[in-house]
């Protein structure tokens, strides 16, 4: 039986429309994806840890990566750098096993070059009044870095059209499961099924 291709999700969305609470909660209902954690030059927030929530290192070390060619993606985001490292992708999808990137809109744009079947959902807030409270109340940034984000936001909001579904996180246990449901889908599309169950299919046809 030839073993199947894992399926690559990608998750995109703007700063405090709660992407990664909505990553985290699909982790946990659907085994069988691997989280790729992403490389970023800007420092750990104080509930972040290294190797755990990103790989953090420093802006030399990050361009360094990026010359020796180390990056599946990687893009400048809200003055950082940020991207997923290749071992950290290509081998898992190869042994058939599924990979998130909670990634922005420029990665999503530059792993769809690579990888034309991966799925791709962009999250957004239900209005620019929730987005800033999500900003404040979260209480991990200064006021400055809440106003970039809140400008960044439209930016990265206009690409959201490039994307295979758009989740609204109005209800997060709503959305959680809309995401699951992607997921789901995905996995049982033909090729994905026939190549999973090729021993079941040729026996039925005996």
């Amino acid at each position: 039986m030839i073993a199947h291709r894992g399926c690559l999700f990608i998750v995109s969305a703007p700063s405090g429309a709660g992407k990664s609470s909505l990553v985290n909660a699909v982790l946990k209902r659907e085994p069988g994806i691997s989280l790729s954690i992403s490389f970023t030059s800007r420092a750990p927030r104080p509930s972040e840890r290294h190797d755990e929530h990103y790989h953090f290192v420093s802006a030399d070390t990050f361009r360094s990566m990026i010359a020796a060619g180390d990056f599946f993606e990687y893009a400048q985001v809200h003055g950082d750098y940020k991207g997923t490292a290749r071992q950290s992708v290509e081998p898992l999808l190869a042994d058939g096993r599924d990979v998130l990137l909670e990634i922005d809109w420029q990665g999503a744009r530059q792993v769809r070059e690579k990888v034309p079947d991966c799925v791709t959902i962009f999250i957004l807030p239900p209005s620019r009044q929730e987005l800033e409270r999500r900003l404040r109340t979260r209480a991990q940034d200064n006021e400055e870095t809440i106003l970039r984000r809140l400008a960044d936001s439209r930016g990265e909001i206009e690409h959201a059209h490039e994307f295979d579904y758009i989740v609204i996180n109005q209800d997060f246990e709503q959305a959680v499961e809309d995401i699951c449901a992607i997921v789901r889908s995905q996995r049982l599309r033909c090729p994905a099924q026939a190549q999973r169950h090729e021993e079941l299919i040729q026996a039925l046809l005996r």
